[in-house]
C-alpha cells in the first residue's frame, strides 16, 4: 500500500492505466468493469477506515461513515469519476488534536465547517490555484503526518498508548520499548510482516511464485488484518480489541456553546481553514496523479464541490473529515473501473459491513490497525520525493515543514515552510552574478548573470569599482530583469567612468549570442566563429556551419570556443552544482549511436537530466545469445538501475537506421570470421524473429517500408531483452521503474511513444490539451 499525491512527476513513483472506456449505452460491460474493482476498494478501505478513526482517537464508526459518504457522496457528484474517497490520512494529526482539545462533537462541527468553504471555494473556481502550493510543502507536511502517526501507533503496537504530542511520543518511546505487552507486539509484527510480503509473494521461485502471485491479488491490508485476528483468536490472546459501539449511540455534530465559541472562535476557525486547505489540496493532487494514470481530464472545481458536500454530510452524521486518496484511487484503477459507479458501489458496499459484520469488527485487535496505520504512516516518506525535491533545489522547505509538522504541529509546521520557500524565492530571485573580466587588449568585459535589483547593487557598485579608471569596458547584460536602482547605479558609473577619459559600451546579450546595441540592433559580427544561426536552429547544420571549410578539427573547435564564450557563462553555474553534488538522472535513456540523433533535442533536456546508452542499432544484448553479448550495455543498465536509481528506462528507435538494414541484407550472418560489426549485429536476431512473427505498427498511419518496420519492432524487442538483466526484473516487479518504447522519425520530426495494451506507436501530441494514449511499457505487454 502506498500514498502517493505527488503533483510532477509523480512521480516516483509508477504510472497505471485504465481500461479503455466503454461505449455509452453499455451499462452492463461497464458494470463488469466496475462491480469487481468496487469490492476490491472496499477491502482495502474498511481496515484503511478503521484504522485512521484508532490513530485520531475518534469512534470506529466514524471511520466507517466518512468511507461511506466518500464513496457514496464524492463518488456521485465529483469531478473525478475513477477516484475514491474517504478518511483522509493527512489529516489524522489534526483531527486527534481537535478532538483531545474540544471534543469529538466539536470536531464534526469543524467537519461541517471545512466542507461548507470547501464548496463556497468550488462555486468560485478556485480550485486551481490549490495547486500552485509548493510540492515540498505538499510531501514535506505528508512526511511529518506520517512520521508523527508512525510514532504514535508504535506505542499501540508495543501494547501502551500514544501521547498527546510526536515529541511527548519520542520522549516515552524508550520506556515503552524496554517493557513491551508481548501478545500486542506479537500480533503488530504479524500484521507489518504481510503487508510488506504479501505483495513480494509472486517473487517466489518456481510453482510458489505463480500461485504467491494469485494469493498477492487479494489486499495485503485485508490479509494482514484478518491473519492478526485469527491468530489473536486462536491463541486466545488477552488483548485490547476495536469497541465498536452500537449506532444508537453513535454521536453526530453539534454546535459550539456560545461560551466556547466566544473563547476560542480564533482558534476554531483557523482549525476550519487548516482542515479545508489540507483535505481539498490533498483531494485535487490525487486527482491530478488519477488523470496521469488515466489521461483523462477532471474537473477540480467540480471535485472540490462534491468533497465539501461529502465532508458536510459526514460531519453531520458524526464521521471523520473526508479526500480523496491515492491509496484506494490507485487500487480502483488496478482493478479495473471503468466509471464512477465503482467508487459508489464501494461506498455500498462499506455501509453494509457496518450494518451487518460489526460482530466481526469488534475481533480485530488494535495492534493490528495500529500496525495498519504505522505501515501507511512510514510510506508517507517517500524516498523518491525526497530525492526529486533535491534535485529541484527544495530541500530546506521539505525539511523545515516535516520538522515543523512533528514538533508544533501542521498548521504551524506548514506555515513554517511556506515562508522558508517565499524566503527561498525571493533569494534567487535577487541573486545575481556579476564578472569582470580582462581582455588582452588592456579592456574589460563586466558581464551579468540573473535580475538586477536593488538587492544586487552593492554587488555591482564593487564589481565596477575594481575595474580600472581610464580603460575601455563593454558591460554585457544578459537580458534578465533590470530594476530602476540598478539602472541607476550602473549610469552613474558609466558617466563617472567617462569623465575620467574610459569608454563604456552598454549592450544586451541575447542567450542566441547576439548582442544588441542600445538602439536594439544587432552588432555586426556579435556570433562567433562560423556559426551564424539564432538559439532555435544549431541543429540545421548544413544552413548553420559554413561548408566551405574544408578542416572538420577546426569547425569543431571553432564550435567549442562558441560554447565557452556564450553558452558555458550561462550553464556554468548548474554545472558546478552537479560537479559538486553528483548526477542524479531521472531515466536511463538508451539510444541508437546515428549522428542525427540528438537525445537533449529531441527530450528537451539538460546536464543531468538523462543517463545515456548509445550503441549501434540501441541494442541491449540478452544474456541467452551464445557468443554475442556484450557486458557495456548490462553494465550501463545495472548501474543505472541499481545506483542512480532511475525511474524509467527508454529504449528510443529512429528511421533508417543502418543496422537495421544490414540486418535485413543478413550482415551478422556473413561466411568466414565474423567482424565486429557481426558480432555485434548478432544481437538483433531476435528482432528479425519478431518481426516475421509479431512486427509492430504505427496507430494513424502504415509503415513505409520494411527497414521501418523492424525498427519500430526492434525497439519492442529490446524492450523485451531488457528485462533478462535481473536488476531490471526486480525493479519492474516492484513497481519502481517503467520502461518505455520510443521511436523518432527524422524526415517529420516527430516522436512516438508504444502503446503497450495495442502494441502500437502512437505520435506524441505537441499540445498538452490532446494527451498521448500510450507512454510507459507495463511486463505483461513485453512478451510477444
Amino acid at each position: 500500500m502506498t500514498l502517493d499525491l505527488s503533483s510532477a512527476p509523480i512521480p516516483s513513483d509508477t504510472t497505471d492505466h485504465a481500461p479503455p472506456p466503454t461505449r455509452p449505452g453499455r451499462a452492463g460491460a461497464q458494470l463488469l468493469h466496475d462491480l469487481p474493482a468496487s469490492v476490491a476498494v472496499f477491502l482495502i478501505a474498511v481496515p484503511f477506515a478503521l484504522g485512521i478513526a484508532l490513530a485520531t482517537g475518534a469512534p470506529p464508526t466514524a471511520g466507517l461513515v466518512a468511507a461511506a459518504v466518500g464513496g457514496l457522496v464524492a463518488g456521485l457528484l465529483g469531478g473525478t469519476p475513477l477516484q475514491v474517497s474517504g478518511p483522509s490520512a493527512a489529516l489524522t494529526v489534526i483531527v486527534a488534536g481537535i478532538i483531545a482539545q474540544f471534543g469529538w462533537r466539536t470536531a464534526c462541527a469543524v467537519t461541517v465547517a471545512a466542507g461548507l468553504v470547501q464548496l463556497l471555494l468550488g462555486s468560485l473556481r478556485v480550485a486551481r490555484a490549490a495547486l500552485a502550493v509548493s510540492p515540498a510543502i505538499v510531501h514535506g507536511m505528508l512526511a511529518g503526518v506520517g512520521l508523527t502517526i508512525a510514532i504514535a501507533q508504535l506505542h499501540v503496537v508495543l501494547g501502551g498508548s500514544p501521547q498527546s504530542s510526536a515529541l511527548a511520543n519520542l520522549i516515552a518511546l524508550p520506556g515503552q520499548l524496554a517493557g513491551p505487552h508481548p501478545p500486542a507486539l506479537a500480533v503488530g509484527a504479524l500484521a507489518v510482516a504481510v503487508l510488506y510480503g504479501w505483495p513480494r509473494l509472486g517473487r517466489l521461485p518456481g510453482w510458489a511464485g505463480r500461485i504467491g502471485a494469485t494469493l498477492s491479488r487479494l489486499p495485503a491490508a485485508l490479509v494482514a488484518v484478518a491473519l492478526a485476528t485469527g491468530l489473536s483468536m486462536a491463541a486466545g490472546l488477552r488483548l485490547a480489541r476495536i469497541n465498536l459501539p452500537d449506532w444508537a449511540s453513535h454521536q453526530p455534530a453539534a454546535l459550539p456553546d456560545g461560551a466556547m465559541l466566544a473563547a476560542h472562535w480564533p482558534t476554531l476557525l483557523g482549525l476550519v481553514l487548516t482542515v479545508t486547505a489540507v483535505a481539498g489540496v490533498e483531494s485535487l493532487l490525487s486527482s491530478v496523479a488519477v488523470d496521469r494514470m488515466t489521461h483523462r481530464s477532471s474537473d477540480l472545481d467540480r471535485e472540490l464541490r462534491a468533497q465539501g458536500a461529502s465532508n458536510m454530510l459526514s460531519g453531520l452524521l458524526g464521521g471523520l473529515p473526508v479526500a480523496g486518496g491515492a491509496v484506494r484511487s490507485t487500487a480502483n484503477i488496478r482493478a479495473g473501473a471503468a466509471t464512477r459507479m465503482s467508487a459508489v458501489l464501494h461506498g455500498c458496499w462499506v455501509l453494509l459491513a457496518a450494518v451487518a459484520l460489526t460482530g466481526g469488527l469488534r475481533r480485530i485487535p488494535l495492534a493490528a490497525l495500529a500496525a495498519l496505520v504505522l505501515v501507511v504512516g512510514v510510506q508517507m516518506v517517500s524516498l523518491a520525493h525526497i530525492r526529486r525535491v533535491h534535485r529541484h533545489r527544495e530541500f530546506p522547505v521539505y525539511l523545515v515543514t516535516v520538522l515543523g509538522v512533528v514538533l508544533l504541529g501542521v498548521p504551524l509546521g506548514v506555515a513554517l515552510g511556506g515562508t522558508v520557500a517565499v524566503l527561498l524565492a525571493l533569494y534567487r530571485l535577487t541573486r545575481a552574478h556579476v564578472d569582470v573580466l580582462a581582455e588582452s587588449d588592456g579592456g574589460y568585459t563586466v558581464r551579468t548573470h540573473g535580475p538586477l535589483t536593488f538587492a544586487a547593487v552593492p554587488k555591482l557598485s564593487r564589481a565596477l569599482g575594481r575595474i580600472p579608471s581610464g580603460v575601455r569596458v563593454t558591460v554585457c547584460h544578459d537580458g534578465s530583469f533590470l530594476d530602476h536602482a540598478a539602472y541607476e547605479a550602473l549610469h552613474s558609473w558609466r558617466s563617472s567612468h567617462q569623465g575620467a577619459g574610459g569608454l563604456v559600451s552598454m549592450v544586451t546579450e541575447r542567450q542566441s549570442g547576439e548582442v544588441l546595441d542600445p538602439d536594439g540592433t544587432v552588432r555586426a559580427g556579435s556570433s562567433p566563429g562560423l556559426h551564424r544561426c539564432r538559439a532555435w536552429t544549431p541543429w540545421v547544420g548544413h544552413h548553420c556551419i559554413e561548408q566551405g571549410d574544408s578542416d572538420p578539427h577546426g569547425r569543431l573547435l571553432d564550435g567549442v570556443r562558441g560554447f565557452q564564450q556564450h553558452t558555458a557563462p550561462l550553464i556554468r553555474q548548474e554545472l558546478a552544482r552537479l560537479a559538486r553534488d553528483g548526477q542524479t538522472p531521472s531515466q536511463l535513456f538508451l539510444t541508437c549511436a546515428d549522428s542525427r540523433m540528438v537525445t537533449s533535442m529531441i527530450t528537451n533536456s539538460g546536464p543531468g537530466d538523462l543517463f545515456t546508452v548509445r550503441n549501434v542499432g540501441n541494442l541491449v544484448p540478452a544474456p541467452h545469445e551464445p557468443g554475442a553479448a556484450d557486458d557495456s550495455v548490462a553494465a550501463a543498465v545495472q548501474y543505472a538501475v541499481e545506483v542512480l536509481e532511475v525511474g524509467s528506462i527508454t529504449v528510443c528507435g529512429h528511421s533508417g537506421c543502418g543496422a537495421m538494414k544490414a540486418l535485413l541484407d543478413g550482415v551478422h550472418e556473413q561466411a568466414g570470421p565474423p567482424t565486429p560489426l557481426a558480432r555485434w549485429l548478432r544481437n538483433g536476431r531476435g528482432s528479425l524473429d519478431r518481426l516475421r512473427r509479431a512486427p509492430a505498427e504505427f496507430e494513424g498511419r502504415p509503415v513505409v517500408d520494411t527497414v521501418e518496420q523492424l525498427c519500430l519492432t526492434n525497439v519492442v524487442q529490446q524492450l523485451d531483452q531488457l528485462l533478462a538483466n535481473p536488476s531490471v526484473e526486480r525493479r519492474v516487479a516492484d513497481g519502481t521503474l517503467r520502461l518505455v518504447g520510443m521511436y523518432f522519425d527524422f524526415a517529420t520530426a516527430q516522436a512516438y511513444v508504444l502503446d503497450q495494451a495495442a502494441s502500437r506507436f502512437v505520435p506524441v501530441s505537441a499540445h498538452p490539451d490532446q494527451p498521448d494514449r500510450g507512454d510507459d511499457l507495463e511486463v505483461q505487454g513485453l512478451a510477444a
